[in-house]
């Protein structure tokens, strides 16, 4: 198949060309010009199908919604008066009925319509607003805006501040914008003059941004359609530019290196096609199906905010292999020998068919494989000992800077008002109960360690004592169902607050009805749990493909036990760093962030990325070592030669890639920072340390078991495994 491939690419160049400029402009038309990104939604973080989740649906339609919009109106000091002053009052009041005919808006329950104390801050010089935004994420986060920006503000010496789920969403994602908008002006400068130096022409270096640019296109177009049918995260726009522009310059810097090798082993330049095509094409073939089955993991969790993941990555994926091999080739076909124009003065060392740095470090190793790699070994095991203690949750306002609103609004609820609705546990009957049954459930509900009150529409009750509903309390209840909020003093998110809502979901409702427990900390217990229950199926999903391909690969099956082996020491020590740093809090006051546990979604975001990239040099380098082994070579040249021809692509794949990901360490929202900095990270430690010294120590190590499978498997990869051609084997150089 791949030397059909190269020779269509060398009958038919300037047909291929024009075929693929037609498909970019469809592509780019399909996702711009019928808006692919107005398709995309925000939010997606919980499982639909969570008691949580279900509990909010129920909210929703009985009781018009939890509230998720916060006004905290405060004077400044000006108005006498405190909040009875006449300017506090208009302001207060003039908000209040404001949200009241916004047809956005249901649920509005204000300081001003009854004086409740428990809506006034505990100095008397602040009070509250409480709403709920209707709409799915999406649209409560565009309809935040619009609210905030028409009630917040300072008017007259009286400040309305905004806070809240939909306030939080809203600020994040603008700031999500703006950071990564600053994150492309760093990484895409330096990433052009990084790629100049690393293909040592102007004209090669132009090959990545093509690859790249189609596979980005490709992607949004694919977005477009997939957006029409189910949910996907926005979030995904950010993944596919990323790894659209990563996998380009991967697959680009491989198919050209090789073809500048052919042709300074004075091959002509059909010659040097085919060849290139059929070695550095299998690898690019391989390598993008080990990242598309890390990445087709995430289609396990029911959050779409992962699933979005999957369909972006296994999108930009093929995308990216398709642009490899049917628009590199032709160009290569039709550029040849000025595939080196533009060259700069140390192009000759670029150029070389191996990297004697790498080769030398190989050959060091595996002199002495334990000398060098136990240090190594240990450093990766001491980094990934935090993992130990790490703990896990989800964004709320503490990802943004002390400076944003929302998180100041969270602050003062917290420290001013002794607990608030907004932050309550919100429990549902699924059915009608009676004034009686209702009162001694709530009462229950009171005596839980950690609660201050609970409020039902059978009246409000404080440490087991209730006493006469008030008007708030009376909006509670529905004669087919009833609702019921209780409020406690505990810190949101911590783990006497996820204990307080497994305590409440243990205990038995009025008179055996069904209830559903909801709120901001019972979704943190749903997040985890249904992520969590679903690690072990992703985890075997990665490593049964990953071990699948590898032995399709390689024809070994200790080949693909060595790389998951290694793969996992190397993630496990990023992940460790990520802790230190992010949940430890280490380098808080230098990125400038709060520590706090690593958010569940992103973290297994970060890992499956990673993963996949990881494997993605795996190949690279295994792919050479394979080329070697087939002709022959003895073992110690299959490692030395394996890695000087493929350390310099790898590690100027990993360098290039890098930057990208270690820019969004510049964000100021701190699960960004915790995504761009571990990604890096990872690609680092994976592209010097594993590669450099673990590769060569394992294998130095394994001896001629390295390439052992029992005779059966040899059997079946002989005739389903994709085997060298001769030509391939006479292109090893042996």
């Amino acid at each position: 198949m791949l030397h059909k491939i190269a020779e269509l690419a060398l009958r038919r160049a300037r047909l291929l060309l024009v075929l693929a400029a037609v498909a970019v402009v469809a592509m780019a038309a399909l996702g711009f010009g019928f808006g692919a990104f107005g398709k995309l939604l925000g939010g997606g973080f919980d499982d639909p199908q969570a008691p949580s989740a279900r509990a909010q649906t129920r909210i929703d339609q009985k009781f018009g919604g939890e509230t998720n919009l916060v006004l905290l109106v405060r004077t400044d000091g000006s108005a006498t008066g405190g909040l009875s002053s006449p300017a506090v009052e208009a302001r207060g009041r003039s908000v209040t009925d404001g949200l009241k005919h916004e047809a956005t808006v249901s649920g509005v329950v204000s300081y001003w319509d009854a004086k409740s104390p428990r809506l006034m801050s505990e100095n008397g010089s602040e009070a509250l607003v409480l709403a709920h935004v209707k709409g799915n994420d999406s649209e409560v986060g565009d309809r935040a805006k619009v609210l905030i920006e028409r009630y917040a503000g300072d008017r007259g010496g009286v400040s309305v501040s905004a806070g809240g789920v939909a306030a939080v969403g809203d600020e994040v994602t603008t700031q999500v914008s703006k950071d990564l908008a600053t994150a492309e002006m760093i990484a895409i400068p330096l990433t052009l003059l990084l790629l100049v130096l690393a293909f040592g022409s102007f004209v090669a270096a132009l090959l990545p941004l093509v690859i790249g640019l189609v596979a980005i296109l490709g992607t949004f177009a694919e977005l477009f359609v997939l957006g029409s049918l189910t949910d996907v995260s926005v979030f995904s726009i950010n993944l596919t530019t990323a790894l659209g522009l990563g996998l380009g310059i991967d697959y680009a810097l491989l198919l050209v290196s090789r073809f500048r090798e052919q042709l300074a082993s004075g091959a002509e330049v059909p010659d040097a096609l085919r060849t290139t095509v059929t070695t550095a094409g299998r690898t690019i073939v391989f390598s993008a199906a080990t990242v598309a089955a890390a990445l087709a993991a995430l289609l396990v969790f029911p959050p779409f905010f992962l699933r979005s993941f999957a369909y972006a990555g296994i999108g930009v994926v093929a995308v990216a292999v398709l642009g490899a091999l049917f628009v590199v080739p032709p160009l290569l076909a039709v550029l040849g020998h000025r595939i080196n124009k533009g060259r700069l003065p140390w192009a000759s060392a670029v150029r070389r068919a191996d990297a004697p740095f790498w080769g030398r470090l190989a050959g060091a190793v595996m002199r002495r494989p334990a000398l060098t790699a136990l240090p190594v070994l240990a450093l990766l095991l001491l980094a990934a000992s935090p993992l130990l203690g790490v703990t896990f949750g989800t964004p709320d306002e503490r990802v943004l800077p002390d400076t944003a609103t929302s998180r100041q609004v969270a602050t003062a609820l917290q420290q001013d008002f002794g607990g608030s609705d907004s932050g309550s546990v919100q429990v549902v009957t699924e059915g009608a109960v009676a004034a009686g049954p209702l009162g001694e459930y709530a009462r229950r509900l009171s005596r839980l360690d950690g609660v201050l009150r609970v409020d039902a529409s059978s009246g409000s009750y404080s440490k087991g004592q209730g006493r006469p509903a008030g008007p708030a309390g009376a909006a509670l209840g529905r004669a087919d169902a009833q609702r019921i909020e209780v409020v406690s003093g505990l810190t949101p998110k911590s783990g006497a607050a996820q204990d307080l809502v497994r305590e409440i979901r243990a205990l038995p409702g009025p008179s055996g009805t069904a209830t559903l427990v909801g709120g901001t900390d019972a979704r943190l217990v749903d997040s985890k749990h249904s992520i969590g229950i679903r690690l072990p199926l992703a985890g075997g999903l990665i490593a049964v493909t990953t071990f699948v391909l590898l032995f399709l690969f390689t024809g070994s099956v200790v080949q693909p036990l060595r790389a998951l082996l290694l793969n996992a020491v190397s993630l496990s020590a990023s992940l460790g760093a990520m802790v230190w740093i992010f949940q430890d809090g280490h380098l808080a006051s230098l990125l400038g962030f709060t520590p706090q546990p690593l958010d569940t979604s992103m973290t297994v975001l970060l890992f499956c990325v990673t993963f996949g990239l990881s494997m993605d040099y795996e190949v690279f380098v295994t792919s050479r070592m394979k080329e070697l082994h087939d002709a022959g070579a003895d073992r110690s040249t299959v490692v030395t030669q394996g890695l000087a021809r493929t350390g310099r692509i790898v590690t100027m794949a990993a360098g290039l890639l890098a930057v990208s990901f270690f820019a969004f360490g510049t964000s100021s929202i701190s699960f960004l920072q915790m995504f761009g900095i571990g990604s890096g990270l990872a690609i680092v430690i994976d592209a010097v340390a594993v590669r450099g010294i673990l590769v060569p120590a394992a294998m130095r190590v394994l001896g001629g078991r390295a390439w052992y499978a029992p005779p059966v498997l040899r059997r079946l990869h002989g005739r389903v495994g994709l085997a060298e051609t001769a030509e391939v084997k006479r292109s090893a150089g042996v």
